[in-house]
């Protein structure tokens, strides 16, 4: 059986208990992970929380301490050369050599991954081109910004273009647009049949990109499921309310109370409300009931809890909270 037929039948990733001590301080402590082929597989976590260690783990640069993982159905321990096929990597600090131009770096890795002198180049200068770093390919890398740097090292990682891709924090310190450019290379890569796994402390990047998340604390995964999941996990969803100038404030609460029987919270700004919502079916009952009232409404929305919101209420503090040991020391139990 073919990697690429086994590939398709089973998750790109399957992790049970993963354990992983550097010293007295447990890194990772139980982790379970499935993730399905074509697909973004989000992990956030706070710093510190393991990620890049469960990271490091799943593309066999350490050895679990407990637990095992398999990379399409083959062992990250026992079947390492061959899960390094089927894998590429794309850390939190780039791995390219600043003293090379972006060309030659390209050329290296593929050189290193077997490809031939002429194949080698062919694919540099696409990758190049997808990356828009064309104009800079002959410059070399000390005058890289630190978003170009980025891309050139998520590029060196498809060089192979391999089923699953790691990219742990591959947008930390860039700009909002380069965000935005890396957001949308992710998105070809899956509708192109890769798999990602990614790591991040950006919310909102977990919530535009990831078809599953799973959130890390102290080592362990503390809740597991899509956005929409988590964020009804710790709330329900709220209405916003805006009233129109003329329409009295203390007869849409009373109709609030009457028809939802929930109480509103009135912002500090004028003739605005937050209602929970418990109840989808109900909505429509409450804006007859305002017509009927004379209550008249600039605005209506809907407002899911927040994925800031189901930080706070799993690990008590925010995504880019910093606990010890932090991400670089785990970085460094992870090189030695």
């Amino acid at each position: 059986m073919t990697s690429s037929t086994r590939a398709s039948r089973v998750p790109a990733v399957r992790a049970e208990g993963l354990v992983k001590s550097f010293g007295d301080n447990r890194a990772v402590d139980g982790v379970d992970l499935t993730v399905e082929a074509g697909t973004v597989y989000g992990v956030l976590g706070p710093n510190g929380a393991g990620k890049t260690t469960t990271i490091s783990m799943l593309a066999t640069l350490l050895k679990p301490d407990a637990g095992r993982a398999e990379i399409f159905g083959y062992d990250v321990v026992r079947q390492s050369q061959i899960v390094r096929q089927l894998i590429g990597l794309t850390g939190q600090f780039a791995s390219v050599d600043e003293r090379l131009s972006a060309t030659e770096n390209l050329v290296i890795f593929a050189r290193l991954l077997g490809l031939s002198r002429a194949d080698a180049r062919r694919k540099s200068t696409e990758l190049l081109e997808e990356f828009g770093l064309t104009e800079a390919a002959s410059r070399p890398l000390a005058k890289f910004s630190g978003g170009m740097r980025r891309r050139l090292d998520l590029a060196a990682s498809l060089i192979a273009q391999p089923p699953l891709i790691f990219l742990d924090e591959p947008t930390t310190g860039l700009d909002p647009r380069t965000r935005g450019q890396m957001w949308d290379t992710i998105r070809r890569l899956v509708s192109t049949g890769s798999t990602v796994l990614l790591t991040t402390q950006y919310l909102d990047e977990a919530d535009q990109l990831a078809d599953r998340i799973a959130v890390i604390d102290r080592g362990q995964v503390v809740a597991e499921g899509t956005a929409l999941e988590l964020k009804a996990s710790v709330g329900q969803a709220s209405l916003i309310l805006r009233l129109q100038p003329g329409s009295d404030l203390d007869d849409a609460q009373r109709v609030i109370g009457r028809v939802l029987d929930v109480p509103a919270i009135v912002s500090p700004e004028a003739a605005r409300l937050t209602v929970p919502m418990s109840d989808p079916d109900r909505v429509t009952d409450l804006l007859v009931a305002f017509r009927d009232a004379g209550v008249h409404l600039s605005e209506f929305s809907v407002q899911q809890p927040t994925l800031d919101e189901v930080f706070l209420t799993l690990t008590g503090k925010g995504v880019e909270a910093d606990t010890a040991p932090d991400d670089a020391r785990e970085l460094e139990g992870a090189r030695a």
